[in-house]
């Protein structure tokens, strides 16, 4: 059913590239072809962009197949993150690429740190596949925030989304740990934010130069000494989150900048759990979900019965 292009020889790290001689659905075309990998196997080399048919990274598990397309499977192990882990992958077509970013990471470079960022280990990635590929980061996360980042692949897609952001943004939702317990248990925060020279932001009354951030949190597990709160941004601002939840005389644990006392975690008790936007080309709405960190549920929440 298949030619072997090229064969992985004595690294068992080359890519493999076969030959499509009908027709077929991808998964079922590497079930056949890829000795001792099982269905998951291959849905996990898919999610991780490690599949390109005909030079291009294909996700879909029904990507459709046709007679004489190539199909390229690179074995080789993803650029390490922070902490020697391994780049994780949520998304990946032509023009995006989605991570899950771990605590600990920048984003992007700054004076101090050139290569450690998501930036560096998205382009790396990329260019895997093609030499010359680049990355655009749309948005950022704090270095000690983890969850979902996503990325331009294409300078125009960049200008797309950052044009539109607020506008193609569905969903911004966050899992938070913060010190004591939020009054009310739900709510919205509504404030102007200010940054003072040394880059520390607060909340004012309404001005030329404040910047409006709304934020709405839930509290959905409770324990003696933390509450773990959902929180869905109406706005972007910068420490936003951070902010709120301090005037709210519950700071993010880990988070001394803000005032917190406790770090349980060694790690910003903040993780952005869910990025919902819609395509600005398709119209398709899309959802990216990075799973709440385990150590966060390591505390003994009772949960609340807000709805």
């Amino acid at each position: 059913m298949i030619k072997k292009e090229k064969s992985r020889g004595k690294n068992p790290h080359a890519p493999v590239v076969l030959l499509v001689n009908e027709p077929g659905i991808l998964i079922d075309f590497l079930r056949d072809n890829l000795r001792g990998k099982s269905r998951n196997n291959i849905k996990s080399l898919l999610a991780r962009g490690a599949v390109l048919v005909e030079g291009r990274v294909a996700t879909r598990h029904d990507y459709p197949l046709r007679a004489g397309q190539s199909v390229q499977v690179r074995w080789a192990p993803q650029a390490p993150a922070a902490g020697g882990r391994a780049l994780e992958i949520l998304y990946e077509d032509d023009e995006l690429l989605v991570i899950n970013k771990p605590a600990g990471l920048l984003s992007i470079a700054n004076e101090k740190e050139k290569e450690r960022t998501a930036y560096h280990q998205m382009t790396e990635h990329v260019r895997q596949s093609d030499p010359n590929a680049r990355i655009f980061i749309v948005h950022r996360l704090d270095r000690d925030t983890s969850g979902v980042l996503l990325a331009a692949k294409t300078a125009e897609m960049k200008y797309a989304l950052q044009d539109q952001w607020g506008t193609l943004v569905k969903t911004r939702a966050y899992t938070a740990v913060v010190e004591g317990c939020p009054q009310p248990l739900s709510g919205r925060i509504h404030t102007w934010l200010y940054e003072t020279k040394n880059t520390m932001v607060y909340s004012g009354e309404q001005g030329d130069d404040g910047l409006e951030a709304i934020t709405d949190y839930k509290v959905i597990g409770i324990s003696p000494e933390y509450s773990l709160v959902d929180i869905r941004l109406q706005s972007g601002r910068k420490n936003q989150i951070r902010v709120h939840m301090t005037e709210k005389g519950c700071p993010v644990v880990g988070d001394k900048k803000y005032g917190a006392k406790s770090n349980p975690f060694k790690r910003l008790g903040l993780h952005a759990g869910v990025l919902e936007l819609r395509h600005p080309e398709t119209g398709k709405l899309l959802r990216f979900e990075a799973k709440v960190p385990a150590v966060f549920l390591s505390i003994s929440f009772q949960r609340t019965n807000i709805k």
